[in-house]
């Protein structure tokens, strides 16, 4: 939004975020949003951190429940670009702060450090939000060491789309920024959107390195799906599958901010420690 920043108070319990990623550094700073969209998703989603008890769920992001956010009476709401077509009715409830992390020519994980310094402004919790970064660069420079430690592959990671595609991620996305800070290789050289995906069919797959790990994460969509793949000539004659070199991890917020750029982080580097053991 333009216009002088909307501030509010340390301990403020009114501000409400209409993005996950928003919604989960404030917890990583100490601050509970009153309402979040999507709530009923969120364990699936984001998984960690649990979202404590008492957040108003305040719809999808296509359907937002513009009368229980009114009633809420935000002191701030904190709001993207993808949902900018609502800023005029959200305006006329409270004011709203715009964070931009996925857009052309933005890194999603730098961008993401610079957000976070802002919503800590923004919600009285600048010392938090430098603290939260300071002991994430230091639990970066970790995996960093744990990953040259393992000699690690390169990885490739997708989500299943169905038992015929998937979005493989790279480019300035979350996830490629997050292999990119503790020196894994993208085993995906192609294009990717500045969400940080491509969608391709499995086929594609096998342009990757020949040595590389395939990281799935979470949730399986369909939830059998590699029982189904695993009856396909094409999929078990992919060199990863081949060499067992394929991993599931619990779901990460792929469209998420520094901590879920942490947690994916640990999550992948853990499992590439247990299959190097």
């Amino acid at each position: 939004m333009t216009g002088a920043p909307a501030t509010v108070r340390a301990g403020d319990d009114t501000v409400v975020s209409l993005d996950y990623g928003l919604a989960s550094t404030m917890l990583a700073l100490g601050q509970t949003p009153r309402a979040v969209v999507s709530l009923r998703n969120w364990g699936e989603w984001v998984v960690a951190p649990t979202m404590p008890a008492g957040v108003v769920d305040l719809g999808t992001t296509s359907e937002i429940n513009l009368e229980v956010l009114t009633s809420i009476r935000p002191s701030l709401i904190l709001s993207t670009p993808f949902l900018a077509a609502l800023d005029d009715k959200l305006s006329r409830i409270a004011p709203v702060e715009r964070f931009t992390i996925y857009a052309e020519h933005n890194e999603a994980l730098t961008c993401s450090y610079a957000e976070t310094l802002r919503l800590g402004a923004l919600i009285g919790r600048a010392e938090q939000a430098k603290a939260f970064l300071s002991h994430a660069d230091a639990a970066f420079d970790r995996l960093r060491d744990q990953t040259k430690n393992l000699s690690a592959p390169p990885v490739a990671v997708i989500n299943f789309i169905d038992s015929r595609h998937a979005r493989i991620y790279g480019g300035p996305g979350l996830f490629s920024g997050a292999m990119k800070r503790i020196g894994l290789e993208n085993a995906w050289k192609g294009e990717a959107s500045y969400w940080g995906f491509q969608t391709v069919g499995l086929e594609q797959l096998a342009e990757l390195d020949q040595e590389a790990h395939l990281i799935v994460v979470s949730p399986l969509l369909p939830p059998d799906v590699l029982t189904q793949l695993s009856e396909s000539p094409l999929w078990t004659s992919l060199p990863f599958v081949r060499r067992r070199r394929i991993s599931v991890i619990p779901g990460v917020l792929m469209f998420g901010m520094v901590q879920e750029a942490l947690r994916f982080s640990t999550l992948v580097v853990d499992t590439l420690e247990t299959s190097a053991g």
